[in-house]
């Protein structure tokens, strides 16, 4: 019994390759976001396009709350609640992507017609 691979088992190989490859693209693809939204209490208080830099400042119940817009892509600049977990969260550039000031109560979310599949999603 011969243990190489025969010219038949090398386009198997390849062509189940190429349909994983298929379906990640199309399943997890990177769809941008195109709306940027910003919720403060649970309400919305600030949307924007992100076709256009920009810098917003938001009240929350321990203070203000830095939001950037910059290059298409959006992130939490500045916020004042203790561990800083929004901020480090960097920059969010995909549609269903979201960054959460939860002491502070400031969320920042992006929309778009595609959102990502994540964990949530299923």
């Amino acid at each position: 019994m011969s243990t190489h691979l025969k010219p038949g088992d090398w386009i198997i190989a390849l062509a189940g390759i190429s349909l994983v490859a298929g379906l990640f693209s199309t399943l997890w693809g990177t769809a941008a976001g195109t709306t940027l939204i910003i919720r403060s209490g649970g309400k919305v208080v600030a949307q924007a396009d992100l076709a256009r830099n920009h810098d917003f400042e938001i009240a929350g119940p321990l203070g203000i709350t830095v939001v950037s817009v910059e290059n298409r892509r959006v992130r939490v600049a500045r916020d004042p609640s203790p561990r800083q977990y929004c901020v480090k969260q960097g920059w969010l550039s995909h549609a269903g992507e979201a960054a959460l000031c939860l002491p502070n109560q400031v969320s920042v979310e992006l929309a778009g017609a595609i959102k990502r599949y994540d964990s949530l999603s299923y």
